[in-house]
């Protein structure tokens, strides 16, 4: 039987890397893979998913709009779904990959953040957590050492952001993987030092 699978971790993570793997394993087997990436991330072309680590393949961009069933019908029987950066995939098209799961035995595997720089989560991660069958951490490490669960968000000067929209895109030099002790001591550590600067110029 089917499952609906969400994968997450924290940037860095890895977590392209093995949504590209896991289609290699599948290919490997003489399997057809339909690949997805929503339309929100372009970084590295429209139709590419790129890893850190260098691997990468050509997958069909879904617009906010797309009905998920709809393509999956016109592309005709897949052996597996594979999606990337599903948080950014609408909680309707959640639900289009669940009813995949459910009608077609086809099963779809999601690999996405769960929450954005501020943990909150993103709308398509929250339905994951709703309607999939498996979720699987995919940890990473701050530089303390501990579990990484922050995906702090860092402007040009290297300070922590706490406020602006939900999606920007960006890499390592955007945004940086913490445990949320680091990720609360640093904030305080810098709005004091912000705080010092300002007396200073008073």
């Amino acid at each position: 039987m089917a499952k609906l699978y969400f994968k997450y971790g924290a940037m860095g993570s890895s977590k392209t890397a093995q949504a590209l793997i896991t289609k290699f394993n599948y290919e490997e087997r003489g399997m057809s893979v339909w690949l997805i990436k929503p339309s929100t991330d372009d970084r590295d072309g429209a139709k590419m998913i790129r890893s850190r680590i260098g691997l990468e393949a050509e997958a069909e961009v879904i617009r906010p709009e797309d009905d998920l069933r709809e393509l999956y019908a016109r592309r005709g029987r897949k052996d597996v779904i594979i999606a990337d950066e599903c948080q950014f995939l609408t909680p309707r098209q959640i639900e289009q990959l669940r009813d995949l799961v459910d009608e077609e035995n086809v099963p779809v595997l999601c690999f996405g953040l769960r929450t954005d720089f501020l943990t909150h989560l993103f709308p398509g991660s929250r339905r994951l957590f709703e309607l999939a069958d498996s979720i699987t951490e995919i940890k990473t490490i701050c530089e303390c050492g501990s579990k990484a669960t922050v995906n702090a968000r860092i402007d040009a000067r290297g300070r922590v952001v706490t406020e602006g929209a939900q999606v920007m895109l960006g890499g390592n030099d955007a945004y940086v993987a913490m445990c949320h002790a680091c990720w609360r001591r640093r904030i305080a550590r810098e709005r004091s030092e912000q705080g010092q600067q300002t007396i200073e110029l008073e």
